[in-house]
């Protein structure tokens, strides 16, 4: 797509807001999706430019096609497929670094083609090395800042390595230069225990706390009994479910293997939903490890690699008993948490981090060593064998009151 520079003069009085978001899947079409809502709902003046990645309008098209039929000054830009091909890959260290300064070229192209006021980036993990040594952006901008850890070492039972000792050195420079940056408006961190050890930096921007956002469907969700049906799902079975990206993060291999450890009484008793998209190499590791499981043990396996549309979403965490969020070591916060717990469901997820500290907060339900198996596995066995729930479904309901799409867009709009 080519942008004319001059079909973009633009009264300079009125407000031109650019989204910038070069990623794909989980919450990015949600992020993007409440934003314009809110821009509707409130008809705010001024225009909205979006610019992301051209595969956002497929994975993204629920969020594509309310963009061209809702307002006449909001717009998807998708860069060019030109310059996605110049895009570096995120799989290598070094690559990821050179495709930190590529993206950060990007958004400063666009933000002056696009001739924005101000610009809040979606993903400012992605930026800290450009702005930590002195890139300097064309307006004023706010950005979302994802994954702190530097204060993990303060989370219960947090097992504090020399690595992490130099992740912390590494992140509390980074964000005491970036927070200098004069053009820098808001920082939005989605860590609310991060906040008061931000505070401590020299700031010359807000730094404001992000609740990630979760739309609350209530309970009787209509597609749950048809999904349950079409997946045939064996009646006198607990679901528990995986959701999301089936990958080595997510710990599908160590939630695999700690099934195998289960005794056959209990995997009787157990349907476990592999529930996502995953690459063809992943796929072919996982249904091996799937079939050779089902060959000596009495569990139900379903498996579902493919890209959930929004509307079915909630229907699979309604339909689940547990919601297993295994990850390994992962920085950040999960929607999974913020699913389940809308659903009023339990989860059983990684003690590291921002995730082990959340559940253990809100008491959403259990937490464990993920990286070890047989940990995983007796986990399954506390919710297999207890009479008892986990999780209080009062906080969960609490917590995701906490998270609304009404307080995520306010705290936006008011602060950008």
């Amino acid at each position: 797509m080519e942008i004319q520079t001059q079909t973009l003069q633009t009264n300079k009085s009125d407000r031109r807001l650019m989204l910038f978001d070069l990623a794909l899947g989980g919450h990015h079409g949600n992020y993007i999706r409440y934003l314009i809502d809110y821009w509707c709902e409130q008809n705010l003046s001024g225009s909205l430019d979006i610019v992301v990645l051209p595969q956002f309008l497929e994975v993204h098209a629920d969020v594509a096609a309310i963009t061209q039929s809702r307002h006449p000054k909001i717009k998807l830009i998708p860069i060019t497929e030109a310059e996605v091909e110049t895009l570096n890959s995120r799989k290598v260290v070094l690559s990821r670094v050179v495709r930190n300064f590529q993206e950060w070229d990007l958004y400063c192209r666009y933000a002056s083609l696009l001739q924005a006021t101000q610009s809040l980036i979606m993903y400012l993990d992605t930026c800290e090395i450009p702005l930590f040594v002195g890139k300097s952006s064309p307006c004023p901008f706010s950005g979302i800042y994802f994954r702190p850890t530097f204060h993990y070492r303060y989370f219960q039972g947090h097992q504090w390595s020399g690595k992490d000792k130099l992740q912390q050195i590494r992140e509390q420079l980074t964000l005491s230069r970036i927070l200098q940056r004069p053009k820098l408006k808001t920082l939005f961190c989605l860590d609310p225990f991060a906040i008061k050890h931000i505070e401590q930096f020299s700031s010359r921007a807000k730094v404001v706390y992000l609740p990630d956002p979760v739309a609350i469907d209530g309970n009787d969700n209509p597609r749950v009994e048809s999904i349950q049906i079409n997946l045939g799902i064996e009646p006198h079975r607990q679901v528990f479910l995986l959701f999301g990206a089936l990958d080595g993060r997510k710990g599908v291999y160590q939630l695999l293997d700690a099934i195998s450890l289960l005794p056959d009484e209990l995997c009787q008793q157990l349907c476990l939903l592999l529930v996502g998209g995953t690459n063809s190499a992943e796929q072919t590791k996982i249904e091996a490890k799937v079939k050779a499981i089902c060959q000596h043990k009495p569990v139900q396996i379903i498996q579902r690699y493919q890209f959930i549309p929004e509307t079915d979403v909630t229907a699979y965490f309604h339909l689940a008993d547990l919601v297993l969020a295994p990850y390994q070591k992962h920085a950040g916060m999960s929607g999974i948490l913020l699913l389940a717990a809308a659903a009023g469901k339990p989860v059983l997820s990684s003690d590291y981090g921002l995730m082990g500290e959340m559940v253990r907060n809100y008491q959403l339900g259990h937490t464990i060593d993920s990286t070890i198996p047989d940990e995983i596995s007796k986990g399954l066995t506390h919710y297999l064998l207890s009479s008892d729930s986990l999780g209080d479904r009062v906080k969960m309901q609490e917590f995701c009151q906490q998270h609304s799409v009404e307080h995520y867009t306010h705290l936006i709009f008011d602060n950008v």
